[in-house]
């Protein structure tokens, strides 16, 4: 099966729309085979406001109805106790009240943007969105990250580069609460970083301290801008540490 076929089988459906790469491109492909697709950005503490700037922008761009829909993910204390099954417990809740927004829309086929590079073993997240009977089309149709980046690029979508960024919960280690001023600070960190022009980076809140991960090929600036770099993340964090491990 491919999009166009799965889209002419599903004429009609709600799309959880993060604005990466892989749901960007799945939105795009179901408006092109003409799809009555709505999307919605699921915007809670967990996404940074640049994920949600670049949802809006692509929905105008592609004239799709999109709904932003407010939801508190830390008000179960399943996924504020943040053990290892948060991001099921998390998935479990979130896209429950999604269906339940896109059933009063009309749409009862919800989708996401799972690909076929994405690993099911081991991921919580994913056992839930099975169990919810959530569709992922790219999945299903065999595309994987690099097909998709090359088909958003033959698109015109400015996503298609764009680096992939794991939700703000997964910064904080396993059994260490979460919380939402802790989930600002490390989202304002990776903005003052953005703003220094590293890219493809992570902040990993350990004990107190930002643990910062680069690709190797940006270890270089970040020795040089060390000083900057502390004094940019002094105020949230009580250290600054550089993991030596590369960033794959």
């Amino acid at each position: 099966m491919d999009l166009k076929i799965f889209f002419a089988q599903n004429p009609r459906a709600a799309l959880a729309f993060s604005g990466g790469v892989d749901s960007s491109y799945l939105l795009y492909a179901a408006k092109q085979y003409g799809c009555n697709v709505h999307a919605y950005f699921i915007k809670s503490a967990f996404q940074p406001q640049f994920e949600l700037d670049d949802a809006r922008r692509l929905a105008e761009q592609l004239k799709v109805p999109f709904t932003v829909a407010e939801l508190d993910a830390l008000e179960n204390p399943q996924v504020a106790a943040n053990d290892p099954l948060r991001c099921y417990y998390c998935k479990t809740n979130l896209f429950t009240q999604l269906g339940k927004l896109a059933a009063k829309d009309g749409r009862t086929l919800l989708m996401d943007g799972t690909n076929a590079s994405d690993n099911f073993e081991g991921r919580p997240g994913m056992r839930a969105l099975q169990e919810l009977g959530v569709r992922s089309p790219l999945r299903e149709c065999g595309l994987t990250k690099a097909e998709i980046r090359k088909l958003s690029r033959e698109a015109g979508l400015f996503t298609s580069e764009k680096p992939s960024y794991a939700c703000l919960a997964t910064r904080i280690p396993t059994g260490t609460k979460i919380t939402a001023e802790l989930l600002k600070k490390v989202e304002q960190g990776e903005n003052r970083m953005f703003a220094m022009g590293f890219t493809d980076f992570r902040i990993r809140f350990f004990h107190g301290a930002a643990k910062i991960q680069l690709p190797e090929n940006q270890f270089g600036m970040a020795f040089e801008k060390k000083n900057e770099l502390n004094q940019a993340l002094s105020p949230y964090f009580d250290g600054v540490m550089l993991d030596l491990t590369p960033r794959a």
